[in-house]
């Protein structure tokens, strides 16, 4: 454990933080993804949240302001429901880490896999949230 990390944030995880450059996405999916299918690099956070993931990440994280959406999630397959609750929780917690909220975006379910094979990593999580994966695009880092 590390001064200053959160407890979500794995040795795994954060190492792959640390290797992404700007405009790299990482995935944080439900725990219904099928992410092994997709990617070769899977990192596993069983029984955490995406909103504990979010948490740990955004201080850590600059999301790319150079492109439209830095968050995308999946828009739901026709016939059926989003539950509003689960985005307004994400840009909650990202907002309550760094004072604003990036847009997001929503793409097709297919659109989204195939968006995801092209991510850094993809991190399972416990999410049992119906449509809860979302993407998150790395920005510049600021030198401070």
């Amino acid at each position: 454990m590390l001064k200053g990390i959160h407890p979500a944030i794995s040795p795994d995880l954060l190492k792959i933080l640390a290797e992404m450059g700007h405009g790299d996405e990482l995935v944080l999916s439900d725990a219904h993804f099928p992410a092994h299918q997709l990617h070769h690099k899977v990192v596993r956070a069983d029984g955490i949240s995406i909103n504990s993931l979010l948490t740990g990440i955004t201080p850590l994280f600059e999301f790319d302001t150079y492109t439209e959406a830095p968050l995308i999630m999946m828009q739901a397959v026709e016939g059926d429901s989003l539950d509003p609750a689960v985005e307004q929780s994400y840009l909650q917690t990202i907002k309550s880490a760094v004072g604003n909220v990036p847009k997001l975006a929503r793409m097709d379910r297919f659109a989204f896999y195939e968006r995801a094979k092209q991510a850094y990593a993809v991190v399972i999580t416990g999410e049992t949230a119906k449509y809860g994966n979302i993407i998150i695009k790395k920005g510049v880092t600021p030198v401070k």
